[in-house]
């Protein structure tokens, strides 16, 4: 018997001009259901990844977004209106505060990807990313044969789009002040960088066209895609190299660079594809900021949460730090993990490197070849609370910046606040509230030059202000436990290759698997690294809750094709489990496939 999909249930909907839609809506066309949440680099890179699926069957294929928020901002309305614009999201999504159509449609991870048939079927679901190609392969078939059997309806998407915004800046990310006392920014949804008067609403010019594009050449020529991350370079090394700006151009996962002189743009690093497991031709990941330590520029390479080094006079590029495993684990560079590193900042005697981690809602620091936890506790944990060690709390900080007396102050961009962080005492206090989503922040004289985000401006306050009192609060991350029995588990991931391909061992094993645990001890066998996507676990019933971390991968290459494409698939859980007595003693994870029949 087919899976029928469940009905579309939440608060609202968006991007309808709104009217609700139900199910029956999309009876006659394709639909594709994207669980997302717009914290997630992952759903980011998926966002991507649909766009040309959207345009090739756009009278067939309707895509969806249900966004299912991880944190307590994400399930502001005001906050998903403010990122579906950001992200330039071009279809209805509907609100799904409750989780209540994730967990009718068994989704477990973000994101998930659920196609549902012109009948109303669900014939496949995806974890992760690297799965529009798989997609395309199943329309490629099912379209024709629905189209044969005439339940197929051609029709244009339910989609409205927004008024058009009318702001100098759009969602702007970082901003660096220039010798002449002016400052760039980085105009993430306007697709470029903004040079503005000292008085912060006054454009000096414009670098970019505005449009979403790829392309060096002048300042009326050049095209970014959401750029976010500035480095300004000294005038010695800028003299030497050629130009004077590192730019993160986040979303074509490339660093610009900027001649400050006359505008001119060109590409360092990058390929303008995203790196995937197993590239090895240059290609980035969504960096997201950058910064100069120890004679060269460090990238929050927020996509696969390392931390890399571009050296501009090499134009040598490489992964330092971090597995790109996501969580939070201290130690030696190569061995550290990250969760979505965001924001960069240097002590001024070259002895630390500050970085916010957004996922963990962490600050953390490099110093020699080791990595160290400030603030911040897991990927499930956040809060607004002010304290020392485990008591003080963040949700999701996405920048950071080092004060004159060489605090450090946090842009704690979920909770609306900049935060003070003292290194002699490991105290964090509050300095601002009431921001809208800051993102990055510029040391200005006696004054702290804010970005606000969502409220597409900069403002200015004055250093050494009163700490603020808070009325903090902590969270953990709500999401369906999964029981399961104690001792031994067999874990399994379901993948499938899509039509037309196979499983492509010429590099290696085609499937990975990675396991580990929090706590750890809820593994007593079966963690680490192997390449078959089953695995035999044992937990620990003496553990009690806890949350399981798989990462999985497959690879798959075209089948019969002259010139074959590899493809990569691949996603990170962390489900929450529970033991239980009688609970069911195999544990499946859905990498990609068809959904089978009951």
């Amino acid at each position: 018997m087919r899976i029928r999909a469940p009905e579309l249930t939440g608060r609202q909907w968006f991007n309808t001009g709104g009217k609700p839609l139900r199910l029956s809506d999309f009876r006659g066309r394709f639909l594709v259901l994207d669980f997302w949440t717009f914290c997630c680099i992952n759903c980011l890179h998926v966002l991507e990844e649909l766009r040309p699926l959207e345009e090739k069957y756009s009278d067939v294929l309707v895509v969806v977004g249900v966004h299912s928020p991880k944190f307590a901002h994400e399930a502001e309305p005001a906050a998903v209106r403010s990122a579906i614009e950001r992200y330039a999201v071009r279809h209805p999504v509907l609100d799904d505060p409750d989780l209540t159509t994730w967990q009718a449609y068994t989704a477990r991870a973000w994101p998930t990807l659920t196609l549902v048939d012109p009948e109303g079927y669900v014939v496949a679901q995806f974890s992760g990313e690297g799965h529009a190609h798989a997609l395309d392969a199943l329309l490629a078939e099912l379209v024709p044969a629905h189209d044969a059997r005439s339940t197929l309806r051609r029709a244009s998407s339910p989609y409205v789009p927004p008024p058009p915004p009318e702001t100098t800046l759009r969602f702007p990310s970082k901003a660096v002040r220039l010798a002449d006392g002016r400052f760039l920014v980085a105009d993430a949804g306007g697709h470029g960088l903004l040079e503005l008067e000292p008085d912060l609403e006054t454009v000096v010019r414009r670098i970019g066209t505005g449009d979403r594009g790829f392309l060096d050449g002048g300042p009326r020529e050049a095209a970014f895609r959401e750029p976010n991350g500035l480095c300004l370079l000294s005038p010695d090394v800028a003299a030497e190299v050629g130009y004077d700006v590192v730019v993160a151009d986040t979303v074509n996962h490339a660093l610009r660079g900027v001649r400050l002189a006359n505008g001119q743009v060109r590409t360092l690093a990058g390929t303008g594809t995203q790196w995937m497991q197993g590239d090895r031709d240059g290609a980035l990941s969504s960096p997201w900021d950058v910064v100069w330590y120890h004679d060269r520029v460090w990238v929050a390479m927020a996509g696969i949460h390392q931390l890399w080094t571009f050296d501009p006079r090499s134009r040598d590029v490489a992964p330092v730090a971090g597995t790109t495993n996501e969580g939070l684990a201290d130690g030696p560079l190569t061995e550290a993990w990250f969760a979505q590193p965001s924001g960069l900042a240097a002590s001024a005697d070259g002895s630390r490197l500050w970085l916010v981690d957004a996922e963990t809602s962490a600050l953390r620091y490099v110093e020699g070849d080791e990595v160290h936890t400030a603030v911040g506790t897991g990927l499930f944990d956040f809060g607004l609370r002010d304290g020392v060690g485990q008591q003080a709390m963040l949700q999701h900080p996405l920048g950071v910046t080092v004060l004159p007396d060489d605090s450090v102050a946090v842009l704690d961009t979920y909770n609306g606040a900049v935060r003070r962080f003292d290194p002699a005492t490991g105290a964090l206090t509050t300095l601002l509230t009431g921001l809208d989503e800051p993102s990055g922040a510029v040391v200005d004289g006696e004054t702290l030059i804010v970005v606000e985000s969502a409220a597409h401006r900069l403002a200015r306050f004055p250093l050494g202000g009163a700490v603020r009192p808070v009325e903090g609060f902590a969270q953990r991350t709500q999401r369906p436990v999964t029981p399961l029995a104690g001792g031994e588990v067999e874990l399994c991931v379901v993948f499938e290759p899509p039509p037309g391909q196979k499983l492509d061992d010429s590099e290696g094993p085609s499937t990975r698997l990675f396991v580990s645990s929090t706590p750890p001890a809820l593994l007593r066998e079966g963690e680490g690294r192997g390449s078959g996507l089953t695995r035999r676990l044992v937990l620990d019933p003496a553990a009690g809750d806890g949350v399981l971390h798989v990462a999985a991968m497959a690879a798959t290459c075209d089948v019969d094709a002259e010139h074959p494409v590899c493809h990569v698939h691949q996603q990170d859980w962390g489900v929450p489990v529970k033991i239980e007595d009688g609970a069911d003693a195999r544990f499946v994870l859905v990498l990609g496939g068809p959904v089978e029949p009951v």
